[in-house]
């Protein structure tokens, strides 16, 4: 079972007043925060949730430059994704736009990168099934973001 289907699994059967899971965990409380966060960045126009990441073709874009367009394409192309380190993320994103996403998570740099870097690539497989990327981007409806992502599980 994959990072994501853990989180949204737990989100799935999260009960009212349950204990959060500590920081750092891969489910529950950073779990959610985590993927609240992927999809921030996802999503046309919501640069202040996602961490300065204005969108899916921002991220094309960072990774490109950086020299990693085929990794990210993978992740959007039919077949196997193609894996990233947290390291590789943080030079593609930059030290502050990880930092910001650990100081959303209660998490050192390097463990936010480590859970990025296996959360991400599964995100945004699932939310290009067609095999591109879309022209006008992925919106900038989070919940029904999300709506896609809980209905390819």
């Amino acid at each position: 079972m994959s990072l994501l289907d853990s989180v949204i699994g737990a989100l799935a059967n999260a009960q009212p007043g349950a204990q959060p899971l500590s920081p750092g965990a891969t489910q529950g409380t950073a779990g959610s925060v985590l993927l609240s966060t992927v999809i921030a960045m996802l999503a046309n126009g919501q640069q202040s949730q996602g961490a300065g990441i204005g969108g899916l073709g921002d991220l094309i874009g960072r990774f490109t430059q950086g020299g990693m367009g085929d990794v990210i394409g993978s992740w959007i192309g039919h077949g196997q994704n193609a894996p990233i380190s947290g390291d590789q993320l943080s030079n593609v994103l930059g030290a502050d736009t990880i930092g910001q996403i650990a100081a959303q998570l209660g998490l050192s740099h390097g463990e936010a990168a480590s859970q990025l870097s296996q959360m991400l690539p599964e995100v945004v497989n699932r939310l290009t099934p067609e095999g591109q990327a879309p022209g006008e981007g992925l919106g900038d409806d989070m919940g029904a973001l999300l709506g896609q992502l809980t209905a390819r599980r």
